[in-house]
C-alpha cells in the first residue's frame, strides 16, 4: 500500500516537470530554421511565397524555431508544389431572384520535408500531401489561405511528433 503511494506521488510529480524538448518534438539543438523557397511546378506563383510565410510564422509561433538563413540554419524546410487546382465545384445556392453562387474548392499538393541539418536526418517528409479549401465564388485567395493553413499544420504536427 505505501509503494502504490509512493509511487503514486512520484509519478505525479514528475508530471509537473517540464519537457526536455525543444520545438515540440525536435531535437534538443533544433533551435533555428529556414524556409527554403519550395520549387512550384504550378501557373501560381503567389502560393510559392504564401507557404513559405505561413510556415516561417507558425514554425516560430508553435515550435518556438528563430529564423536563420540556409547556411546558419539547425534545420531546414523544403519542398515542392505539385499542383493547385481551383474551381473544383462543391455547391450552388439560388435566391429568389434566380442569382445563383457557388462554393468552390481548391487543392494544392506538395512534397514536402524537415531535415536536421546538423545530422543530415531527415526528421519528418511528406510527399503527396494534400490539402483543400473552399471559397466562395471568385474567393479564391480565402481557399489558397485554408488549405496553406492545412499543409502548415500537418507539417508542425509531423514535427511535434518526432519523440
Amino acid at each position: 500500500m505505501r509503494r502504490s503511494g509512493l509511487l503514486s506521488l512520484l509519478l505525479a510529480l514528475s508530471a509537473c516537470l517540464p519537457y526536455g524538448f525543444a520545438g515540440g518534438g525536435l531535437p534538443s539543438h533544433v533551435r533555428t530554421v529556414a524556409v527554403i523557397p519550395f520549387e512550384n511546378l504550378t501557373a501560381a506563383p503567389e502560393i510559392q511565397q504564401e507557404l513559405a510565410d505561413a510556415l516561417r510564422k507558425q514554425l516560430r509561433e508553435r515550435l518556438g524555431l528563430r529564423d536563420a538563413a540556409e547556411s546558419r540554419a539547425n534545420a531546414i524546410v523544403r519542398g515542392t508544389i505539385q499542383r493547385y487546382e481551383t474551381d473544383i465545384p462543391v455547391g450552388y445556392s439560388a435566391t429568389n431572384q434566380n442569382q445563383t453562387t457557388a462554393r468552390r474548392q481548391l487543392q494544392i499538393a506538395v512534397d514536402i520535408e524537415l531535415v536536421d541539418q546538423v545530422s543530415g536526418k531527415t526528421l519528418w517528409q511528406r510527399k503527396g500531401l494534400i490539402a483543400d479549401g473552399q471559397y466562395e465564388e471568385r474567393g479564391e485567395a480565402a481557399g489558397r489561405r485554408q488549405a496553406i493553413e492545412r499543409i502548415v499544420n500537418d507539417v508542425i504536427d509531423g514535427a511535434q511528433s518526432q519523440w
